[in-house]
């Protein structure tokens, strides 16, 4: 049985108790993927058990307490065309929660500030000549209306170059490629930027962003009590160490100092890397070879600044100056109710590299210390006294490294019928890395194992 349809539809068809017996199912990797795989599972009777490695729920979207609220280590926002996360928060009856405002975007050059989100605007932006700003603006509007097909074997430099010209691409394009994907950006295929440029937009003409009331941890809350309230089971600080099968073929975890436990199915939603060793001695090894070896992810080191005042009117700015240590400031205050940052201006600033880089390994007090002296450059009235406090968190596994012909290579949702299952990152694309991204995947995973029951 195929139990949903359009892949879009998420959240609006009833999959409660269609498991006619009960099937034992592990999902291992407490992310939101993981946690709406579960959901999903959980509602359609089966008997289900989480594994998560770290103490907390949630993937790049755990958070830590500050005063008396509690903030995203990475910084999250909803888009109105998120209808994959907003139909599973209209299940879970927070859908009341999500308040929306209209955001910008800034783009700083040689520490000039510039907003980029009307013509005018654009028309404006002096470090294009008057006809690279209106090819760049025209190149912003192709994207929006033409088709897709190609774009995941032509690289972004060609397409971008030929729209907007070479000039244009190398002072406005490139610097914002290479502060997503460093070195490799010549890589990356231009339907990454075309699926970006449409959930963006999501069909409006303004920018709009949203937030639930009490942030992120809501949702995982949430869908916890959802979980445990069909009878699963979330256990947390309890990594996969191995998994195989038995002798007659029922799929295993390995877990430390216990015996193996023995599932009708498991899905996986962790890194593949982590996949891949887990299989590497066993009865899977073959099968780990359906995950191609050559996908790599870029990580990424954050850091979150509580201030006396904000900077900016943007939610989001691009700083591609070489100097400057960081490549993107997201004043979240622009978007999030005082009510759920303390009463505190809070901006994220996040620079993306490699986990081999010797940037990620940096001590805190070393990165907190740069990218103080990077802000002091963007924004020189700022002082030490307008810092409340700062706080660094990294992860090694933000968003794959893509290639041209990536749909090709990334990984099958199914690894084995009927028995093993993958929802990670590495195979959201096209559609944008995002917690709706997320979600949609895995709703297609657990349909697909649903049908095969």
């Amino acid at each position: 049985m195929t139990l949903i349809k359009n892949p879009n539809d998420i959240g609006t068809t009833n999959i409660s108790g269609i498991i006619g017996t009960s099937l034992n199912i592990a999902v291992v990797g407490g992310g939101i993927g993981g946690l709406v795989s579960a959901y999903l599972l959980a509602k359609a009777g089966a008997r289900v058990t989480v594994y998560e490695a770290s103490d907390q729920l949630g993937g790049l979207g755990t958070f830590f307490q500050y005063r008396n609220v509690y903030l995203e280590r990475f910084y999250h926002c909803m888009l109105p065309s998120d209808r994959h996360l907003l139909g599973v928060l209209r299940e879970l009856g927070l859908e009341d929660e999500i308040y929306w405002k209209e955001t910008s975007f800034g783009f700083m050059r040689d520490g000039q500030l510039y907003g980029l989100n009307t013509p005018l605007e654009l028309l404006r932006f002096s470090p294009l000549s008057f006809v690279d700003r209106i090819r760049v603006g025209l190149t912003g509007l192709w994207g929006s209306v033409c088709s897709s097909d190609g774009l995941d074997d032509v690289t972004c430099v060609e397409w971008l170059s030929k729209i907007s010209g070479h000039r244009a691409f190398e002072t406005f394009w490139k610097p914002m490629l290479q502060a997503k994907f460093g070195d490799r950006y010549h890589e990356v295929p231009a339907l990454w930027f075309w699926t970006r440029v449409n959930r963006e937009k999501g069909g409006g003409k303004k920018e709009c962003k949203g937030y639930i009331r009490g942030g992120y941890r809501r949702i995982i809350a949430a869908l916890v009590e959802a979980i445990e309230a069909r009878g699963g089971t979330i256990r947390l600080q309890t990594p996969m160490e191995k998994l195989d099968l038995t002798e007659d073929g029922r799929p295993t975890v390995h877990v430390a100092q216990e015996n193996p436990h023995v599932y009708d199915r498991v899905v996986v939603t962790t890194p593949i890397f982590a996949l891949r060793k887990a299989m590497a001695d066993g009865q899977l090894a073959s099968v780990a070879e359906q995950i191609d070896a050559g996908i790599d992810m870029q990580g990424v080191v954050n850091a979150v600044f509580t201030l006396r005042r904000g900077f900016t009117k943007h939610y989001w700015v691009a700083t591609i100056d070489e100097e400057i240590p960081f490549q993107g400031i997201v004043e979240s205050t622009t978007l999030l109710e005082k009510t759920d940052t303390a009463g505190m201006h809070l901006i994220y600033l996040m620079n993306y590299v490699h986990r081999t880089d010797l940037r990620f390994h940096q001590s805190d007090a070393e990165i907190l210390d740069a990218y103080m002296v990077g802000l002091k450059r963007l924004f020189p009235d700022l002082v030490d006294e307008d810092v409340i406090d700062r706080f660094v968190f990294r992860s090694p596994f933000v968003e794959p490294i893509y290639t041209t012909g990536y749909q090709r290579r990334k990984p099958p949702t199914t690894l084995l019928p009927g028995k093993l299952y993958l929802a990670t990152t590495t195979q959201v694309y096209p559609v944008v890395t995002s917690w709706d991204g997320a979600a949609g995947l895995a709703h297609r995973v657990i349909d697909e194992l649903l049908s095969q029951v």
